[in-house]
């Protein structure tokens, strides 16, 4: 009875330890389960704290250059900003203008020698009058003098090219002037951010980064706008010169064609007179 006994205690022992087992088995994994997920839930915040911070972290293009704009003083940042807008709509109106100033030359040319040929000299005037551009003037004005001969549509074609020539480069120095005064006034910015910055290492005594740093980010930030706002300014110079150029060599081109029509029409006139 007695050894009945002690094996059943035995066997109630080794079940209660296996129970006992089980049940810290199962709270481990549960444990190790819910790890993952209060990660994730820890995680959470923190990605969409990230994520609010994020446009914090990255300003638009408008606020950096507004406050680079009032970093650099507003007084010298404010004239060289002038010198760019004004340069600019000085560029964009040449543009236009010499824009509206080309035209189909060779049609032109078409249009006024079989006017001459038939000799029509009001056809060809119309046609000059009903084209646009400074080479349509030149023309017009040699043929209203077509009548005094060769030589004085000669003379009519160059003086008038000159005027032709005064109206294409209009502009053209107030364009120069504002690239050269925007690093002048960025160099300006920075003498006198230099002298700011001497002027507190008086006041305090002592050479620092920190006491310096203000004065010489003021000079810095002027520089750079001149030398930027000086560079955008000469691209477009330097285009609307090119077209300047172009435009005036079609000019003399077409200038040379219009006086051998005339004196082709001069010579056949004179042969009729003559026969």
């Amino acid at each position: 009875m007695k050894k009945l006994f002690a094996v059943l205690a035995m066997i109630g022992v080794m079940t209660f330890g296996m129970t006992s087992t089980v049940f810290a088995q199962d709270e481990t994994e549960a444990t190790e389960a819910a790890a993952p997920a209060a990660q994730a839930q820890a995680a959470a915040p923190a990605e969409t704290a990230a994520q609010t911070q994020a446009p914090a972290e990255n300003p638009g293009l408008h606020k950096v250059l507004k406050q680079k704009f009032i970093e650099g003083g507003a007084m010298f940042m404010f004239f060289v900003a002038i010198a760019l807008i004004l340069g600019l709509a000085l560029c964009i109106e040449r543009i236009i203008y010499l824009s509206l100033a080309s035209a189909n030359t060779k049609k032109l040319l078409q249009d006024v020698e079989s006017a001459l040929d038939n000799n029509d000299v009001d056809g060809a005037k119309n046609a000059c009058r009903n084209t646009r551009g400074p080479i349509a003037s030149i023309f017009y004005q040699g043929l209203l003098r077509i009548e005094d001969g060769a030589d004085v549509v000669e003379k009519s074609v160059v003086s008038y090219g000159g005027v032709q020539m005064g109206l294409l480069e209009k502009n053209v120095t107030w364009i120069s002037l504002c690239i050269a005064l925007a690093p002048m006034l960025g160099f300006m910015g920075t003498v006198i951010g230099m002298i700011e910055a001497f002027d507190k290492i008086q006041q305090v005594g002592d050479i620092s980064a920190t006491v310096v740093a203000g004065g010489i980010k003021v000079a810095l930030l002027t520089t750079v706008t001149g030398l930027i706002v000086a560079m955008i300014l000469q691209v477009f110079l330097n285009f609307i010169l090119t077209r300047i150029e172009a435009l005036t060599t079609e000019m003399e081109d077409s200038s040379i064609s219009l006086l051998d029509i005339v004196v082709k029409h001069e010579q056949s006139q004179n042969s009729l007179v003559e026969a």
